[in-house]
């Protein structure tokens, strides 16, 4: 997703393996809420990565079995990833970290080498979100033998919305965080509001896509083309059916969810391709604006998102 305005100030740089993009409407406070984000995002990275030996992700997926203490960050990331787990009845579940690995996801993304020949291990269901077992009161997490936690479908966009609404309540001004297409918007927007283009990664080149208006919550677009591999002569990308433990069908390319928060629009928007066909039942019940688009291109509109063109989803 690609955001446009006329007077705020903008900053863009790597982060958590992907893009990160800082708006702010007083550009005499993106230094500061540069800053902010930044211990975000290094609070986030030291809880959740499971690409670091020394997270505390990896920490706890190595005791799996065994009972561990977590601090407050991972705590309410696990929590959050838990809560979309509810929410999806198991669409979106933090147990599919063996699964990832097996399809080789087992690096970062830019570590990847995306024509290696290593073949795909055998697919299996994920472990089941309700066998973690977890106090909140005392901090204390075991996860089941045999399975590890992976919150990458829940914490880039946890941390969008933890930097644009504490950057937004100490600077007071409009702050707006775009971690990777994971968008989180916090405090006064500009005039019109934020202007958010959304891209469609399977067409080449990527079409500029219709324009909306963000005036605060999150907006969130999940697909299949931004992170993709090859492994064995197959091509895969990062979501991952917790019921199989292989790919979704291929039924949507992408999908594009506006919500009161980014990790409930990223929630829905990947939880919408695992859902496949069932998604937009599902998205009609939970009443969210959204926008998919097919495999074939075929594009679906629903509660309210706009019919083409530009305008506001929240």
């Amino acid at each position: 997703m690609t955001v446009t305005a006329s007077e705020p100030a903008t900053i863009c740089f790597p982060a958590l393996g992907t893009t990160a993009a800082l708006l702010v409407t007083d550009p005499d406070a993106l230094e500061a809420a540069r800053a902010i984000l930044d211990e975000e995002l290094a609070a986030i990275d030291a809880a959740c990565s499971r690409f670091r030996t020394d997270s505390e992700l990896s920490r706890a997926n190595a005791a799996a079995g065994t009972t561990v203490q977590v601090g407050a960050v991972f705590a309410e990331a696990l929590e959050v990833a838990l809560r979309a787990a509810e929410i999806t009845d198991g669409a979106v579940d933090p147990t599919v970290g063996a699964s990832v690995v097996a399809l080789g996801y087992d690096r970062t993304f830019t570590a990847l080498r995306p024509q290696d020949c290593v073949p795909v291990r055998p697919a299996r269901p994920s472990a089941d979100w309700r066998a973690v077992r977890w106090d909140r009161v005392t901090r204390l997490l075991r996860v089941p033998e045999a399975t590890a936690l992976d919150l990458g479908a829940t914490a880039k966009a946890w941390a969008a919305d933890r930097a644009a609404r504490h950057a937004a309540a100490r600077l007071g001004c409009g702050v707006l965080v775009n971690l990777g297409g994971d968008l989180s918007a916090a405090g006064q927007a500009p005039p019109g509001g934020w202007r958010i283009a959304i891209a469609d990664h399977h067409a080449r080149p990527a079409p500029a896509g219709p324009t909306v208006s963000v005036t605060g919550g999150g907006l969130a677009t999940s697909g299949t083309a931004a992170r993709m591999w090859r492994r064995g002569g197959r091509v895969l990308h990062h979501i991952v059916d917790p019921a199989t433990g292989e790919l979704p069908a291929p039924v949507w390319r992408t999908v594009s969810v506006a919500a009161a928060t980014c990790v409930d629009a990223n929630t829905a928007g990947t939880a919408s391709i695992v859902l496949g066909e069932r998604a937009v039942p599902w998205l009609r019940r939970a009443g969210l604006p959204a926008r998919l688009v097919a495999v074939d291109g075929a594009v679906v509109r629903l509660g309210g998102w706009p019919d083409s063109g530009s305008g506001g989803v929240r």
